[in-house]
């Protein structure tokens, strides 16, 4: 069977504090994309054993995949032993705040239990999904939701109708870890906007922005100059970045921002329009 792994962007992130357990208490609204991953995955005849192939070679092979690691604990948790195969074609940029390896690890949760037809209730998946990463559990909920704790107490909401965005992310990525690491220490750049922004009925701020505009200088002018755009009601970065994401006015508006943006700040920006789910 095929399944696609959305990707996500944050609306809004609120860092609230160091937890004793090493992570950040957080609040964060999140929406899935129509920026997808695709995995396929086929039962095998034999020994329990998990074949995985990607078509980038830099993502990380055995039991370092996030998506073998899922795999692993959903087969533990059902006491299946049969073997599988997992097949997954890479699109969601890596170091990009948009959640890519979390959705590939929650799509293969979602997937097994449909091909084995073993009926484990979400909320239970969504527990396996806790010991993966904080962002996994989000994804088995198909759906935009209110994410607090270290990420893993999820409560599905309904968003509006569906927001275009613009994605744009530089070369470099940003580690995870060190945003939040930063966080604590860091300092509001002059000049630029880190406030709440408001449009469409939706509230958005990202206190990632701190730590990331301080060491990744690149990223706190591409969001003002998105922001001066007329096409544009928000730009915020997602996650711990490295994509800044524009929130457009009008869609087909979209593809010519890309070209301008490219042509004045950076023609090696990947981007990508697409819109939430």
């Amino acid at each position: 069977m095929q399944v696609l792994a959305p990707a996500k962007i944050n609306l809004s992130l609120r860092v609230l504090g160091h937890r004793s357990d090493g992570f950040h208490e957080i609040e964060t609204l999140m929406a899935p994309i129509s920026l997808c991953d695709e995995i396929k995955i086929e039962q095998r005849s034999g020994k329990q054993e998990i074949a995985f192939r990607c078509d980038d070679p830099s993502v990380p092979k055995g039991e370092d995949n996030i998506v073998v690691r899922a795999a692993n604990v959903f087969l533990e948790g059902t006491k299946i032993t049969s073997g599988i195969s997992i097949t997954l074609k890479k699109t969601i940029p890596h170091g990009a705040g948009l959640g890519g390896g979390s959705s590939d690890a929650a799509s293969t949760l979602l997937a097994l239990n449909e091909l084995f037809e073993t009926n484990v209730p979400r909320e239970a998946l969504a527990k396996m999904a806790e010991t993966i990463g904080s962002d996994v559990p989000f994804f088995i909920f198909e759906s935009a939701a209110v994410c607090k704790g270290r990420g893993e107490r999820v409560s599905p909401c309904k968003l509006g109708e569906p927001l275009s965005v613009l994605l744009l992310k530089p070369e470099f990525g940003v580690p995870t870890q060190w945003a939040y690491y930063s966080w604590r220490d860091s300092r509001e750049i002059p000049g630029f906007s880190y406030g709440a922004q408001q449009f469409s009925q939706q509230s958005f701020v990202n206190d990632l922005e701190r730590p990331v505009f301080e060491k990744f200088v690149f990223l706190a002018p591409l969001k003002m100059w998105l922001l001066k755009q007329p096409q544009v009601g928000a730009a915020l970065m997602s996650g711990s970045g490295s994509t800044i994401f524009a929130v457009l006015r009008d869609r087909a508006g979209g593809d010519r921002l890309a070209r301008r943006v490219k042509a004045e700040l950076d023609p090696e920006l990947w981007t990508c329009l697409c819109e939430t789910r």
